[in-house]
């Protein structure tokens, strides 16, 4: 028995009913869990001696609404968490969906691993993904007065408001956007040895 299906056998004996799917690609394991076990599957990934992940690496949030080309149906938000056992010398890629789209919730994962809290406020601001329980989710990329998340995917390429100096304010403002969206058709060139250095 091969290391990963060592622990793809033990993930699936811990983990029980609250597996929604667990897969294999490219050497590495993907464990997806229902939202209402996150919290609870977190812990046993912890503190299951024959899982041992102790570390966590990375928290993402995605937006699964252009997926497929529009061809996926399932929720739109995830959170997305890599964790590392430094015991075991193994990795692995916990993924939870949020339920309501309109309200992207799951619970947060700081009373297990607490250096979640800095990536938590990040898939916060750039995805609006909110974690329950986090003690100081609030914006960490974007400005205090910034609206909307921009790493949606339906967010404008050029945002809302601009921002710029006025010098007869003598201060920061902001405005509605003044980029005319266009259209970039490219070039097409048809010289006979063009790029053959001549």
């Amino acid at each position: 028995m091969t290391r990963l299906e060592t622990l793809k056998a033990r993930l699936l004996e811990v983990m029980g009913h609250r597996t929604v799917s667990l897969d294999e690609r490219l050497g590495e394991l993907t464990l997806v869990v229902a939202a209402s076990h996150y919290l609870e599957a977190a812990r046993l990934l912890r503190d299951d001696a024959g899982l041992g992940f102790d570390t966590l690496i990375d928290l993402c949030g995605l937006d699964y609404s252009a997926y497929g080309n529009g061809a996926y149906q399932g929720a739109r938000f995830a959170s997305v968490v890599h964790l590392l056992s430094v015991e075991h010398n193994w990795r692995l890629r916990l993924r939870v969906f949020c339920p309501d789209d309109d309200f992207p919730l799951v619970a947060s994962l700081i009373e297990v691993w607490p250096a979640v809290g800095w990536f938590e406020r990040e898939a916060f601001d750039l995805f609006g993904i909110v974690f329950e329980g986090h003690p100081d989710l609030r914006r960490l990329l974007t400005d205090y007065g910034f609206v909307g998340h921009p790493f949606r995917k339906d967010f404008p390429i050029s945002g809302h408001v601009e921002m710029r100096y006025d010098p007869e304010q003598r201060r920061v403002i902001y405005q509605p956007v003044s980029i005319e969206p266009r259209e970039i058709t490219p070039r097409i060139i048809r010289e006979d040895g063009y790029g053959q250095g001549r």
